[in-house]
């Protein structure tokens, strides 16, 4: 763990050793791509216990594969278990703990204190990690989790830079902040508002995140007790639905501040999220933190890692809480800003460095024509057109590649490498 900022640059804290950069995984295959394209740690959820019920949540042999995978590369894998639980969850939690120690977990990240003490008891060289979810906010509660012996305390998304100074001046243990995805409109994970409409339970896996949907504004005609009383539209058929969502949290801009800050671990939200998201976030991250540190005093933030950042992004971005409490700008209360997407067309498998011929794994549709652009952990970042497609065979040529996981060849106008990416804009 980083315990101090000990050297400084034309005025600015310098850092010594990284940060962790935590990337999310909801499958085995997100798993690796996010370790491919640099992170030094993932987080998943497994088949209990955690707050994406919908996720393709990992089983133990699953688990075990992925700590494998990340062993080869020094990563990390931890799990969330960070449920609110009622009764009837506690049942089996030892057994599922001891399971995830087994398989070679490093930590949980948890809000519940028995789930935090079942696996003191049961799983004691498990670190607990305290989740987003207890909404830590002041040096005060972070000196209190520490006392209990947590190793690790994950940041409310709503504390500021200048309260996480307070933080590191004050404890010494080992902090974990967002700096990328989506924002709770609520306290994380403290909304009722799915259990209510939907019967899911937020806090126990289900958020349906009822604040994204579309809503319109009724008044009645008359007082509710009135047995003729009839809904008065307030919004006409050309006017756009209400929502409430947040925009999304971006901190590449401001990279340099976090670091210097001395937050120990970098996360980034969405386990939801697909493989291009995953990779295209991670990669930008890497090299902004990596760029950092090759040389602080001259650091400066590429538009390049923006506009990637961008190629990802569902929503507009923004800051979060970091220097200022969002306002009403930083809300989405009408339909959301357009944003260019891009879908992920193509893995590569291989490439021949004599032909300049590579052998693609099709990952969605795409045909000779169209411009396509390759990226990749290496530095691999070009645009080209398709011009022939062939089968895997190079027998035959192909009208597109359409079928699912396809194999097939095309010539790349610069060399690639094995685990780049192939990605072109939605809809083109």
């Amino acid at each position: 763990m980083t315990t101090a900022l000990e050297a400084r640059a034309r005025g600015k804290r310098v850092r010594l050793q990284k940060p962790e950069l935590l990337a999310p995984a909801g499958s085995l295959e997100k798993l690796k791509f996010a370790i491919h394209y640099g992170a030094d740690a993932v987080y998943i959820g497994g088949q209990k216990y955690g707050l994406r019920s919908n996720a393709d949540n990992f089983s133990l042999e699953e688990m075990r594969e992925g700590v494998e995978f990340a062993n080869q590369y020094g990563a990390k894998v931890f799990v969330a278990t960070n449920i609110y639980a009622h009764n009837e969850d506690i049942e089996g939690l030892d057994d599922y703990l001891r399971g995830l120690q087994e398989v070679g977990i490093s930590a949980i990240i948890a809000a519940d204190p028995i789930i935090m003490e079942t696996c003191r008891r049961a799983a004691p060289k498990l670190e607990v990690h305290v989740s987003t979810q207890q909404s830590v906010m002041n040096w005060q509660t972070v000196k209190f989790w520490k006392d209990q012996g947590i190793e690790r305390v994950v940041l409310a998304r709503e504390v500021s830079m200048q309260e996480i100074d307070e933080i590191k001046a004050h404890v010494d243990v080992e902090i974990e902040a967002f700096i990328h995805g989506a924002m709770c409109s609520s306290y994380s994970g403290r909304c009722v508002l799915s259990n209510h409409f939907t019967d899911r339970d937020s806090n126990r896996g289900g958020c349906s995140q009822s604040c994204r949907w579309k809503y319109d504004l009724f008044a009645k005609d008359q007082p509710l007790s009135e047995p003729l009383a009839t809904d008065l539209p307030m919004f006409g058929e050309e006017d756009d639905a209400f929502t409430m969502g947040s925009k999304d949290l971006s901190m590449i801009e401001h990279i340099a501040e976090m670091i210097e800050s001395g937050v120990d671990s970098f996360k980034i939200e969405g386990r939801m999220k697909s493989i291009h998201y995953v990779a295209t976030v991670v990669n930008a991250y890497r090299q902004a933190i990596d760029a950092y540190f090759a040389d602080p005093e001259h650091f400066e933030v590429s538009p390049e890692w923006q506009d990637e950042i961008h190629k990802a992004a569902n929503r507009p971005l923004n800051a979060g809480f970091f220097y200022e409490a969002p306002g009403h700008e930083d809300h989405i209360f009408e339909p959301e800003d357009k944003v260019v997407g891009f879908d992920f067309v193509g893995l590569v498998m291989s490439y021949d460095e004599e032909t300049g011929i590579a052998l693609i794994q099709q990952r969605n549709h795409f045909k000779p024509g169209q411009e396509i652009e390759f990226f990749g952990p290496e530095g691999t970042h070009f645009k080209q057109k398709v011009s022939v497609i062939w089968d895997e065979q190079q027998s035959q040529e192909l009208d597109a590649a359409r079928h699912p996981l396809q194999l097939i060849k095309l010539k790349t106008d610069q060399p690639v490498k094995r685990w780049d990416m192939m990605r072109k804009k939605t809809g083109k």
